[in-house]
């Protein structure tokens, strides 16, 4: 049983970006066009920082982080990555998160060697460092574009009895919708398309609000959920559905293992993605099991909590909770494996084995050798690429 009566060793973070503008995912590979924030998405990111803030820097908190600095940030307590690809939508929206995490005060004032009070512009704005990672500079974020395995993955999700089936049942609805989406494809394959447009429209266009049906919007949200989870999850753990987490979870891993060293002075480890890997993490834990409602495309400004704690055994142990966006309030507890927090070691245990923990590993596990910086590497020993070998 976690105890948190001397409240959080650390926290780890996983949030999707913000509200933003129309973009467009090839469905065939995933790779998609520029994207970018929005005010309405700045401001959930900002009112998600709040929260956190709420959470994990409150003494009067249960979750409360031990010997964090509550008020001004020491930025060396907090370790923030960002995808910096595909426009500014994620990156921005880290430092939306952060506005709200760590607000403006004056207490963050210095004193100059004459005796000069000097504030921060902006009542105290505080600065803190996000790492931009960019498309080209390792898969870690983004390890679904490129991999030649995902898009053979994709090809098998499109041809199932399942996806026809389903492809069946929509068709009415898409037929009914083709009215409302220009020029765009109105098959099922294309459903993320589809929703995206509607949901983008139906949230700036007055007109496009006013007109559309009533349940359309529901509606293509139900399909997309039903795709989505299909293309990101795997019947297997380490299957490629699931490439989205297997490369950002050495990251996770990562971050707690330090968090439980004397020497570590991180105390949060933020990481601001895209909705992809919060599917193929809640398919991996078993998550969906106990809590089926979660499968599919969490809401934008939704975060995953991974809470270390120590036990009365001096064992460090992790909690995962998740905020669907702006229609959650509060964290909801999730189980992993069955369990509402597990050992450290033991998540460890299950997972180490999925895990792509290095550009060479991803080049292996995707069948790629050209793109991404997997020139540089040898596959003369490569069985698959040299049967006998």
């Amino acid at each position: 049983m976690v105890n948190t009566t001397a409240g959080l060793i650390g926290v780890v973070l996983l949030a999707r970006h913000g509200d933003r503008t129309e973009y467009y995912q090839d469905p065939n590979t995933f790779n998609s066009t520029q994207a970018y924030i929005t005010p309405l998405g700045s401001q959930q990111e900002f009112d998600l920082g709040s929260f956190l803030r709420d959470t994990y820097l409150n003494p009067d908190s249960p979750s409360f982080i031990q010997n964090i600095s509550a008020d001004v940030v020491n930025i060396d307590q907090l370790a923030v990555r960002a995808d910096a690809g595909g426009g500014n939508v994620i990156l921005d929206s880290a430092y939306a998160l952060l506005q709200g995490l760590y607000p403006p005060t004056k207490k963050s004032e210095m004193t100059l060697a004459d005796g000069q009070t000097i504030i921060p512009p902006l009542g105290g704005y505080q600065y803190v460092p996000v790492q931009s990672l960019e498309f080209w500079q390792a898969p870690s974020l983004t390890s679904w574009m490129d991999c030649e395995y995902f898009q053979l993955h994709l090809g098998r999700v499109y041809t199932t009895s399942a996806f026809t089936n389903m492809s069946i049942a929509a068709q009415p609805f898409l037929t009914a919708l083709k009215p409302y989406l220009g020029s765009i494809s109105n098959n099922l394959t294309n459903i993320w398309n589809i929703y995206d447009h509607v949901n983008v429209q139906y949230t700036h266009n007055k007109t496009y609000y006013e007109a559309l049906p009533a349940t359309f919007l529901e509606q293509a949200r139900y399909y997309a959920n039903w795709v989505q989870n299909n293309v990101f999850t795997d019947t297997a753990q380490d299957g490629v559905g699931h490439i989205s987490i297997r490369t950002l979870l050495p990251e996770v891993f990562w971050a707690l293992g330090n968090m439980t060293l004397p020497s570590n002075k991180v105390k949060i480890s933020i990481q601001e993605i895209d909705y992809k890997p919060f599917i193929s993490l809640f398919s991996v834990t078993n998550a969906t099991v106990t809590d089926p409602d979660i499968a599919g495309i969490a809401d934008y400004a939704s975060v995953v909590a991974f809470e270390l704690s120590q036990n009365s055994q001096g064992q460090h142990e992790v909690s995962m909770k998740f905020k669907n966006g702006t229609q959650d309030s509060e964290f909801r507890q999730l189980k992993m494996f069955g369990n509402t927090s597990i050992t450290l070691n033991s998540l460890i245990h299950e997972l180490a084995t999925i895990t792509i923990n290095s550009t060479v590993n991803w080049c292996f596990s995707c069948n790629q050798t050209v793109l991404r910086g997997c020139s540089v590497f040898n596959y003369s020993a490569d069985p698959f690429l040299h049967p006998g070998t």
